[in-house]
């Protein structure tokens, strides 16, 4: 999936930095909340041993008890599941008031539900779903989520290309069709399918960046091998461009921004949330930053630098940054980097104000 076997001059100008299709909005009057907590469902990892710190509470180590014969009591800690996949909740408070969304659902059928379940998460109270892109890993707990809600008629928020059919051209002539969202059948599970391009303000002051602008020098995207079918045949498909964001304003403290995979560039994406909004700090990066793997390697260096400036005070790499992307953030941003597990809970709350009442 990452690997580049070299690229014609028109591959090279296909993925080049360039705007978004479509109008831009700018700029967004982006509410300022008192709070905001994100909670990882899924991810690629789950460590048990993690200890909690200020601002970041793991799962405790019994969660997920279940059953087990041949055990004395019948029972063990199975602890919570990882895979593939991206999965985050995403909660806002302002004042008496809150609100949930959940953004992205993981790979698997059971993954999210699972983890819910044996983290004791009430999907009940969930005001809507936010998928990032369309790619399987990020959109396949749907199944499980419905079983544990029922049809309630749960708005989910995606961009318009997100039923876009992809594969992967892999070595030795190998092809992986990626699994196909299919918009009927999220209907008839009583999702109220909502497409948009554009920036979206949803519950509680949560702003879906829509379609980000490319305007990086070094982030170029997906390789050759990730291609998309256009109607008539099949094209290397580097922008994924329903590939979006979340982004929440922290009184006093800046932005917290949350991708899945980060396909448009977790650079981009960051001044793109900032350009929309007007508010030039960045308080807290989550999710995954694709910059694992050779096709993307060489983007780890000026990404590293890029985030180094922006001086965010919580980074959080999971999914598909990869280790050596890991390892790179870990030393450039020591304080600000944690290290991502299922069922961690961060939160981010507003500076008190010093002003005299």
């Amino acid at each position: 999936m990452c690997d580049d076997h070299g690229r014609s001059a028109a591959e090279a100008a296909w993925s080049a930095p360039r705007p978004a299709d479509g109008p831009a909005v700018d700029p967004v009057t982006l509410p300022e909340v008192d709070e905001v907590t994100i909670t990882t469902m899924v991810d690629n990892t789950f460590d048990a041993l993690l200890a909690s710190a200020e601002g970041v509470a793991r799962a405790p180590l019994g969660a997920g008890r279940t059953a087990a014969p041949h055990f004395d009591g019948g029972g063990t800690v199975a602890g919570l599941r990882a895979e593939h996949g991206f999965s985050a909740l995403v909660s806002v408070r302002s004042e008496r008031t809150s609100s949930t969304l959940l953004f992205d659902t993981g790979a698997s059928p059971d993954a999210l539900a699972v983890n819910a379940e044996r983290l004791g998460t009430d999907v009940g109270d969930l005001h809507g779903v936010v998928l990032s892109h369309g790619h399987f890993d990020h959109a396949g707990g749907f199944d499980g989520l419905a079983r544990l809600r029922g049809r309630s008629g749960l708005p989910l928020t995606v961009h318009p290309a997100v039923w876009t059919r992809r594969r992967l051209q892999l070595r030795a002539g190998q092809r992986l069709e990626m699994p196909t969202l299919s918009r009927g059948a999220l209907e008839r599970e009583g999702f109220a399918v909502i497409e948009r391009r554009q920036p979206s303000l949803l519950a509680g002051g949560i702003l879906v960046t829509g379609e980000v602008d490319r305007v990086t020098g070094f982030e170029h995207g997906m390789p050759p091998a990730h291609q998309a079918w256009d109607g008539t045949g099949w094209r290397h498909d580097p922008a994924v461009l329903d590939d979006q964001a979340l982004v929440v304003h922290v009184r006093g403290r800046g932005l917290v921004v949350i991708t899945g995979c980060g396909h448009a560039g977790v650079v981009n994406i960051v001044r793109h949330a900032m350009r929309l909004t007007g508010v030039g700090t960045l308080l807290a990066l989550v999710g995954g930053f694709h910059l694992s793997g050779p096709a993307f390697e060489p983007v780890i260096g000026p990404t590293v630098a890029a985030l180094t400036d922006l001086a965010p005070e919580l980074i959080v790499p999971g999914h598909c940054t990869g280790w050596r992307a890991q390892h790179a953030l870990a030393a450039a941003l020591p304080d600000a980097w944690v290290q991502t597990s299922v069922g961690t809970t961060y939160r981010l709350t507003a500076r008190e104000s010093t002003e005299p009442a």
